[in-house]
């Protein structure tokens, strides 16, 4: 029997969290990356014994159609999974009932589900440096609950048909600075960036800011005015510390 992290997590706040859950289970957990745009996720095999965890993070109140998609081609074999939402403390809505659907119809037991608290994406003042140490142990010891829970039912919150996914809006750019090294493009989970002008095709990105993370040269941004606007149609929806949630 494996723990199996199957994880989209553009920014590592999301593989954070699930890392914190899966090391719980197992001292070493097989990854599977939905972020990585070159793998046949069709491949990828799971055990009707294994132990599954399935996170995603919520953009916008739904989860990442590209990460549902890959989903969608692992065969669960009726192994049980617990599904984590991670989101910068605004709401995550919908997200955790997509993928409980997206699970089921792989094949997998959806038999807990957790909705954690990482730092913002887009606005990191919002949920700065979470997860902390408090959402730690919180994260560990819901971890222990699941691995000794016997019922298999567990009710999720959220509507069907799922909210509107909203357009991503915020494409980053390539400023100053640039040295050409080509990690943005490389990294990115859509190939949303041309590898020869680092140009951004607004149709494919989704705004998961994984290649403004990452450039060495900080050259990649995103509009500062959208950036403001955004930070503030959330603020009252983000100014008070949100706890994780743990679903049975």
């Amino acid at each position: 029997m494996n723990t199996v992290e199957i994880i989209f997590s553009p920014t590592g706040g999301t593989a954070k969290v699930a890392h914190i859950i899966g090391s719980c289970w197992s001292r070493d957990p097989v990854v599977i990356d939905l972020s990585r745009p070159d793998m046949d996720f069709d491949k990828c095999a799971i055990a009707e014994d294994d132990r599954v965890l399935i996170a995603m993070p919520s953009f916008g109140g739904r989860a990442p159609a590209e990460a549902i998609r890959r989903l969608q081609q692992i065969r669960g074999n009726s192994a049980k999974c617990t599904l984590v939402c991670v989101y910068g403390n605004r709401a995550y809505e919908d997200t955790l009932v997509e993928m409980e659907d997206a699970a089921k119809a792989c094949g997998f037991q959806v038999t807990a589900a957790i909705a954690a608290v990482a730092e913002h994406s887009i606005l990191p003042q919002y949920a700065a440096h979470r997860p902390d140490a408090a959402d730690k142990a919180q994260l560990e010891q819901f971890a222990a609950q699941i691995l000794y829970r016997q019922d298999t039912a567990v009710s999720i919150p959220g509507n069907r048909p799922y909210k509107k996914a909203g357009g991503g809006g915020l494409v980053p750019k390539t400023g100053k600075g640039c040295t050409a090294c080509g990690l943005c493009a490389k990294t990115c989970p859509v190939q949303a960036i041309d590898p020869a002008a680092f140009k951004t095709d607004p149709q494919k990105c989704i705004s998961c800011m994984r290649c403004v993370r990452q450039c060495p040269e900080k050259a990649r941004k995103v509009n500062g005015l959208l950036v403001s606007i955004a930070g503030l149609a959330i603020k009252k929806a983000c100014s008070v510390r949100k706890e994780n949630q743990l679903l049975l």
